[in-house]
């Protein structure tokens, strides 16, 4: 963590892990930078689709969340950010096998923020799928 954080990445897996009463997040944060954070999905039989390949809901839930959690890495837990817009590419179908997110942080504004996140399988090094995510940020 640096200067330009406020979470590292015990503290964004710990509010991950409590922001979504009754449910279990499928997602470990694995790296904080001061561009943005890199999230895996443990893929499993609920992410699957036919043909053997990752879902278009689990890759844009994702990608979601990974952009969030760049937010909220800069500006500390804040859970009524809200999603304004997400606009995803799938570019290749992913092997069924874990994605990790990398989410940078295009602009921090007060209000509004926007974050570009590449996925890729780690079962090859191109991307799957490419997001760029809004979120409006509540005044604090």
């Amino acid at each position: 963590m640096t200067a330009e954080t406020t979470m590292d990445v015990p503290a964004l897996q710990a509010f991950l892990d409590t922001a979504f009463p009754g449910s279990t997040v499928p997602y470990a944060v694995e790296e904080v930078t001061d561009d943005g954070v890199r999230l895996r999905l443990a893929v499993g039989t609920t992410d699957s689709r036919p043909g053997g390949t990752v879902s278009g809901p689990s890759l844009m839930a994702l990608a979601d969340c990974a952009a969030w959690l760049a937010i909220c890495s800069r500006i500390g837990p804040s859970a009524l950010s809200v999603t304004t817009s997400l606009h995803i590419d799938f570019l290749r179908k992913p092997d069924l096998v874990d994605v990790v997110a990398d989410a940078t942080l295009l602009k921090l504004g007060s209000r509004l923020a926007v974050a570009a996140v590449g996925l890729r399988s780690v079962a090859g090094g191109a991307l799957v799928a490419q997001a760029q995510v809004t979120y409006s940020i509540p005044p604090r």
